[in-house]
């Protein structure tokens, strides 16, 4: 699963690296080194009627149009590339409202024994990544309009099987505007991108512990820490 991650380049740069209009909206974006579900956080959409993409910011834990609850979201903050277009809570955003999330760092847990070892995870040039996304919007009872977003996981590659099951999709530039809807496409197209990324293009780094408590927020969480005994 993907359940924590690293955000801190600055928004300027997010929209310059995701090529979002200077004219779109810039949302307050603060820098965010351990996020986590329930976060309001940017993603990356194409907005059809304006044919151009769009930074927005939306809550991490993807909740249906038709949920009755919010809560329905906890159990959605990552949908498996496995019958994405199938599932229920899934399969409209998957046809339709598909999007980028970007981060700079995911964290991973490896059990060693009884204790469990945080790992830093990124792209090997340290650029900001992309990871597939979802997204949906929500109304609550009372009328309170909610955008959420759920990140796509595949089987890992060589270097993440070494500490989790399963990996966020990471899309590279030449695909995300067949993922965002820019350019017609059919299903088994989409699903052919929901792949392991390439182990030799990413790093991963032993971090601090504290990482586990979404309340620890400073930068030096990402500092490679030692691997507990």
């Amino acid at each position: 699963m993907c359940g924590r991650a690293r955000l801190s380049s600055d928004v300027s740069e997010i929209k310059l690296v995701f090529s979002i209009p200077p004219a779109r909206p810039t949302p307050n974006v603060p820098a965010n080194w351990n996020a986590s579900p329930t976060e309001d956080l940017p993603v990356v959409r194409y907005d059809a009627r304006a044919n151009q993409r769009s930074l927005d910011v939306m809550r991490w834990g993807l909740v249906p149009f038709w949920a009755k609850d919010i809560k329905v979201g906890f159990a959605n903050i990552n949908a498996k590339a496995e019958g994405i277009d199938t599932r229920p809570a899934f399969r409209e955003a998957f046809a339709k409202r598909r999007c980028l999330v970007p981060f700079d760092c995911f964290y991973e847990w490896k059990k060693l024994g009884k204790e469990r070892q945080p790992y830093a995870v990124g792209l090997g040039d340290r650029r900001l990544m992309a990871l597939a996304g979802l997204w949906e919007n929500w109304r609550s009872p009372a009328g309170e309009r909610v955008r959420s977003f759920a990140i796509v996981t595949t089987a890992p590659n060589a270097l993440l099987a070494e500490v989790h099951d399963r990996m966020p999709v990471i899309l590279a530039p030449e695909n995300w505007p067949v993922w965002l809807g820019e350019k017609e496409t059919h299903p088994a197209e989409l699903k052919s991108l929901l792949q392991p990324y390439p182990a030799e293009d990413m790093i991963i780094w032993p971090v601090d512990k504290r990482v586990g408590d979404p309340k620890n927020k400073d930068p030096l969480l990402i500092e490679p820490a030692p691997i507990a005994d």
